[in-house]
């Protein structure tokens, strides 16, 4: 019995540190391939035959440098409210899409709010959670003037499953030093996995 659970255990260790792996790389694999697929596809007509392993990779970064350039262009802001009517117009896709878009723009650089991964606890309490700040200015929010003064600070459940913001007082919030993709890929497992970059809160 005792040799049975060895092996139990040795299988089940031997399996968590292959699925990080397995699973990353059978993610980039069905990536690339659809990319390589896509590409031969509308290169096909043009080139014939002739197809290099690795041109859907570089269309396909090409395509998306093309595309974060024009977004970046104010005549194209117009043009980006119109594409986006359908996905905010209709009640179910308004709330999918709007969801997925402020948090995309949360990642993406911008300079009106820093991104921060603080260590929130209030002075009366001996729990202290971890979070991120998602905006360091709330005047232009419809609060009370006291809470105008506060940070709003995002607190993610484990395996991304929701999380809450809340309005806390500047002095409660503690900067790590974490990046925010650490943060949020420790918040995947509840914090089960060593995190790096962090400083000792105390």
């Amino acid at each position: 019995m005792g040799r049975m659970k060895r092996i139990y255990a040795y299988f089940f260790r031997g399996l968590i540190s292959f699925l990080p792996v397995g699973l990353t790389v059978y993610v980039l694999y069905l990536f690339v391939s659809w990319v390589e697929g896509s590409a031969m596809r509308m290169l096909r007509p043009i080139t014939g035959d002739f197809y290099l392993p690795g041109l859907g990779i570089l269309l396909g970064t090409a395509l998306i440098l093309v595309l974060g350039f024009l977004v970046s262009q104010p005549f194209m802001t117009r043009m980006l409210s119109w594409v986006e009517l359908p996905f905010t117009n209709l009640p179910l896709v308004k709330s999918i899409y709007s969801s997925l878009k402020s948090f995309a723009d949360y990642f993406s650089p911008h300079e009106r709010d820093a991104q921060q991964v603080v260590l929130l606890k209030k002075p009366d309490s001996e729990i202290s959670i971890i979070g991120l700040v998602t905006r360091q200015n709330l005047t232009d929010l419809p609060l009370d003037a006291q809470t105008r003064q506060n940070v709003a600070v995002y607190l993610p459940m484990g395996y991304m499953i929701g999380g809450y913001t809340v309005f806390v007082p500047r002095e409660w919030v503690q900067v790590l030093d974490m990046s925010v993709e650490e943060a949020m890929r420790s918040s995947l497992t509840a914090w089960m996995g060593g995190a790096k970059n962090t400083s000792d809160p105390t």
